[in-house]
């Protein structure tokens, strides 16, 4: 994972040493609705959507017209949440995700498709535990737990409408391509994180 880090930087900096025009900088936030994909092992069980946010800066470096390198540094939450005739179980994962992302403009609109890899690296995991009697809750923080993969590698598609020169909103679909361990058990699943989002970018 270190390697695709070191990867990862290397692109930015090779994107701005090619810049065509100044590169831009930019904040977003938006509404992630995450919910998982089981993977084997024990996945007898039914999910539903998590709702949670993200937020985070961007770069926006035009390398040629009509195409930029959009590189995004997120903080954001994923998971799921479970029924069972117990009571309703949810899960929140904290991460930071780090999207590598190509904006390609299609026609003179501004609507523009955008692709690319994502790694995420894993902070800290929330359960809680809620029925008629109560709740319980637990917070992990991911250091020297080997219960999930502290880095994950995914994709990432959606598309960008430049509302004006400052402003956008965008749409996106993004699915993790690793499980989140190895060995899933019923207190902690083998799973792939996927995650809608919509939301609102400012460039200055």
């Amino acid at each position: 994972m270190k390697k695709i880090f070191i990867l990862a930087i290397g692109l930015f900096v090779a994107g701005a040493a090619n810049a065509q025009s100044p590169i831009r900088v930019g904040i977003k936030g938006g509404v992630n609705l995450p919910n998982i994909i089981k993977d084997d092992g024990n996945n007898n069980f039914n999910t539903k959507i998590n709702p949670g946010f993200n937020v985070g800066v961007t770069l926006d470096i035009t390398l040629i017209e009509g195409l930029s390198f959009t590189p995004e540094a997120l903080y954001a939450t994923k998971g799921y949440k479970s029924e069972s005739t117990f009571g309703e179980f949810t899960q929140t994962t904290s991460f930071i995700d780090i999207p590598l992302l190509a904006s390609i403009k299609l026609g003179g609109s501004g609507l523009n498709l955008v692709v690319g890899p994502q790694v995420s690296f894993l902070t800290s995991t929330k359960n809680k535990f809620e029925n008629g009697f109560g709740s319980a809750q637990q917070t992990i923080v991911e250091n020297d737990s080997d219960r999930f993969k502290k880095s994950l590698v995914g994709g990432l598609i959606g598309f960008r409408y430049d509302i004006n020169s400052n402003v956008d909103f965008h749409g996106r679909y993004a699915l993790d391509f690793q499980k989140n361990n190895e060995n899933g058990s019923s207190q902690t699943p083998e799973y792939k994180n996927q995650v809608f989002s919509l939301g609102f970018g400012y460039k200055f």
